[in-house]
């Protein structure tokens, strides 16, 4: 029976990859003929790998209006080179701008698996059901629309996402030095993906905390002590427990023998910090960090938004306001603070303000800039977005918890510009981990997703216009 399952999940699977990738394929001849000429960023990023492709590798042959390292053009000459040497395709067909956006294709199709590989590493496999509620969530992963939209632009989401995967699911297997190794090549496609693998690391400790925590409480347990009372006792117990672990050197020369690649690589990126006088390379005028707090709130809504089916429902709303009216003090203080990192925190990038091809222009524009007292009246369904995120990872040990919004903040925090693509590689890790949802709200979102999709890719394709200063074509995207 177990074999038979595994060989009609296996059959599922390729149905569902094949389907997708033709569907791909099929979009992607769409966009080809749409888009003849670099669009967006690709204005940067396709003529910086075209250089590569012919050869010139030279720092005076860098673009200074890019910001990220050249992963992306390194691997894509890497893929599409070979191609030439193989078939006998002249150099201006395999540095082309469609063989090239199609390397993002390809990352699409590794996403797809390591999407799957995770969610079979994640979950556990004791459910009958969990075979169909497996290929649903990957397929819907798959299709998420700020990511799969980017698979077919010449942008850095699809290979970013590919190695931050397969650095997470090296992880996962045990196989730290890979993990590290995979994860500086997701920091070659951006520089803050060392942060996923930091989180990567996190993982490792979080699973030795949670056994020692489990082996204290087992102690405290039999031993009965009398109970520590009041709101904070058990983070006041928690806190206790980690001094006590990091005070141990047996602890912490085991967490480093266990973590020592994620160490070296942390090592490495505080030296091309140093060197390079900062993270961004390139033009840094409009890559500054700042303190942003509300970016956490702007993801929580991206999740709640994207995940309603998993986060919202008349129970959740019940059991939520059941728990601010049970600890109202604690919400009354956690409103009054949002309110005022709202206040005080707020920023408006020049980008956001001045490029209307993308969505977030109009969210702000429409509503934030519109309304002042919407993004203070948002602040509760933040609040709701947070516990409910929270509540759905309450399978994760505390520790894991800790370590992924301690990730969450670093990545989202300190950026200024506002835009959903940052959001995506959060987005995907938790919704990794989240327990297997049922199949019917599986079904749910990835009919939203679908809809979501098509009318982005029809919008995209045909909704066009043109700046009253240019005749070239704009479209609408993420």
């Amino acid at each position: 029976m177990g074999a038979g399952m595994a060989q009609l999940e296996g059959y599922y699977f390729s149905a569902a990859l094949s389907c997708t990738f033709l569907v791909s394929c099929l979009l992607f001849s769409a966009f080809s003929r749409a888009l003849r000429e670099p669009y967006m960023d690709e204005i940067f990023h396709l003529p910086q790998a075209q250089r590569y492709c012919e050869g010139h590798f030279s720092l005076s042959q860098w673009d200074p209006m890019i910001t990220t390292l050249p992963g992306l053009y390194l691997l894509s000459v890497g893929v599409v080179k070979p191609a030439s040497w193989i078939f006998g395709w002249s150099e201006h067909v395999v540095c082309s701008i469609g063989m090239l956006r199609f390397v993002n294709l390809l990352f699409s199709v590794g996403n797809f698996y390591l999407l799957y590989l995770l969610l079979r590493k994640v979950q556990p496999r004791h459910k009958a059901a969990s075979c169909i509620q497996r290929i649903l969530s990957t397929l819907t992963l798959a299709i998420f629309p700020t990511l799969y939209f980017f698979n077919f632009l010449y942008y850095t989401e699809a290979g970013s996402m590919f190695f931050t995967l397969f650095a997470y699911l090296m992880c996962l297997y045990g196989n730290h030095k890979t993990s590290a190794l995979l994860g500086f090549c997701g920091f070659m496609f951006r520089q803050t993906n060392i942060i996923w693998a930091i989180f990567c690391a996190g993982n490792v400790i979080a699973q030795k905390l949670t056994e020692a925590w489990k082996t204290e409480l087992q102690k405290k347990k039999e031993e009965r002590p009398t109970p520590i009372k009041g709101p904070f006792s058990e983070f006041r117990k928690i806190l206790q427990f980690l001094l006590a672990y990091s005070m141990s050197f047996k602890n912490l020369s085991m967490l480093l023998l266990l973590t020592w690649p994620y160490i070296l690589l942390m090592f490495l990126f505080c030296a091309f910090v140093a060197v390079n006088g900062g993270i961004v390379i390139g033009d840094r005028s409009s890559h500054e960090a700042c303190l942003h707090f509300p970016q956490l709130f702007y993801f929580f809504s991206f999740t709640l938004f994207f995940s309603f089916p998993h986060l919202l429902s008349l129970n959740k709303i019940r059991a939520f306001l059941c728990l601010v009216w049970k600890r109202r003090i604690q919400f009354f203080v956690i409103t009054l603070v949002s309110l005022f990192l709202v206040w005080k925190f707020t920023y408006a990038h020049k980008y956001l303000l001045a490029d209307n091809r993308h969505y977030t222009f109009y969210v702000w524009k429409r509503v934030f800039q519109k309304y002042e007292i919407v993004k203070y009246l948002l602040v509760p369904v933040y609040i709701f977005a947070g516990w409910s995120i929270a509540d759905s990872l309450k399978s994760k040990s505390i520790f894991w918890n800790l370590m992924f919004f301690i990730c969450l903040f670093t990545v989202t925090v300190p950026q200024k510009l506002l835009e959903f693509r940052y959001f995506i590689l959060p987005y995907v890790i938790y919704r990794l981990n989240i327990p297997l949802p049922p199949t019917s709200r599986l079904v749910c979102e990835l009919g939203c997703y679908a809809i979501v999709n098509f009318l982005t890719f029809y919008i995209f394709l045909n909704k066009t216009f043109q700046w009253p200063n240019s005749q070239d074509i704009q479209r609408f995207m993420w």
